[in-house]
């Protein structure tokens, strides 16, 4: 009797042990990531579908999503053990490379390759040209912000002495700025979507100029990680890794309607209208990366945005705070 108890029980351990284990090998329970996003935006609408679609879940992650509202404060969240993953510009971790810290924040995978913000001006100009700005008042973005770097360098190519050749209003916070440009402040802004075109739909301004598109690919938005998270969850990384990639090819093969149809419960306030015009202007101007690998000539081509900005004291080597194994893993898995 004691022989068949014991059998029982063991048996029965060995059920419960096969129950606890899913196709990562890493048990029944999806693994809880906290994920912070710098801004809630439809410019990084991959991530909505990977989390609309349960590619995180399929890949045994239970993914927590939490909106930081800023660089600062989400690359402090990361820090701070907040957060396991952020998604933020790539210039936060040359920052916080420089101070030297013993635990560097790492970029693993890359979700949008350009800017994505917008020049709008108040009245509609066919055949814009940057000189345009020339003696004009221009809406910007925060000082040392990538936006405002980007314009900078955007504006120093094609000819113009930033705040020399035109005056750039930087005192509104981010929140206000489609408002400060209806109310009548500027002749021109600089400004994210939907805020852009909202405007316009609304008759209030014309989208006239993509910074995105005159100032190159760059590693804009990517997902960051502590180096200490790579060496002790690489196997977190790496799920983390193949959903973002998935989500990257199933936007390349579907059609923006349907891609708005799949994100549209991230953004239950935005119009059909309204969301499907962002979506086709990000698409068309190829703001969203088609792989998650971090491209060195691009990490160059920001640190170039970042000197002529005046906001790069010191280079950080590309292969110190970059990390592509993971990127290469999951595009390897997905063929």
């Amino acid at each position: 009797m004691r022989l068949r108890l014991i059998a029982f029980l063991l048996c029965f351990t060995l059920l419960l042990a096969g129950c606890q284990t899913n196709s990562s090998g890493e048990g029944d329970e999806p693994i809880p990531v906290r994920l912070f996003e710098v801004t809630h935006s439809l410019f990084y609408a991959p991530q909505y579908v990977a989390l609309e679609l349960g590619f995180f879940k399929e890949e045994g992650l239970d993914v927590q999503l939490t909106t930081a509202f800023g660089g600062d404060k989400t690359m402090t969240a990361l820090l701070s053990g907040e957060a396991d993953i952020i998604l933020v510009g790539t210039e936060t971790t040359i920052y916080v490379a420089q101070q030297e810290a013993s635990d560097l924040a790492i970029n693993f995978a890359q979700l949008t390759q350009t800017d994505g913000t917008f020049l709008v001006s108040r009245e509609p100009i066919e055949n814009f040209q940057w000189e345009m700005l020339r003696g004009r008042v221009l809406l910007g973005q925060r000082k040392g912000g990538m936006p405002q770097m980007v314009s900078e360098y955007v504006q120093h190519v094609q000819g113009l002495v930033p705040h020399e050749d035109l005056e750039i209003i930087q005192n509104i916070d981010f929140a206000n700025l489609g408002t400060a440009f209806i109310s009548g402040t500027g002749e021109f802004a600089q400004l994210f979507e939907p805020v852009a075109s909202k405007i316009e739909l609304e008759g209030h301004g014309h989208v006239v100029a993509s910074f995105g598109e005159s100032s190159g690919n760059l590693p804009y938005t990517v997902y960051i990680t502590k180096a200490s998270m790579i060496e002790q969850n690489p196997t977190v990384v790496q799920q983390f890794t193949n959903a973002i990639y998935r989500a990257q090819i199933w936007v390349n093969e579907h059609s923006i309607e349907e891609l708005a149809q799949v994100i549209q419960p991230a953004f239950p306030d935005i119009e059909q209208e309204l969301l499907i015009k962002v979506l086709e202007r990000y698409k068309n101007q190829g703001s969203w990366a088609t792989d998650p690998i971090i491209d060195e000539t691009e990490y160059h081509h920001l640190e170039e945005v970042m000197e002529l900005a005046g906001e790069l004291p010191k280079k950080v080597p590309y292969e110190l705070i970059i990390n592509t194994q993971f990127a290469k893993a999951a595009m390897e898995q997905g063929r």
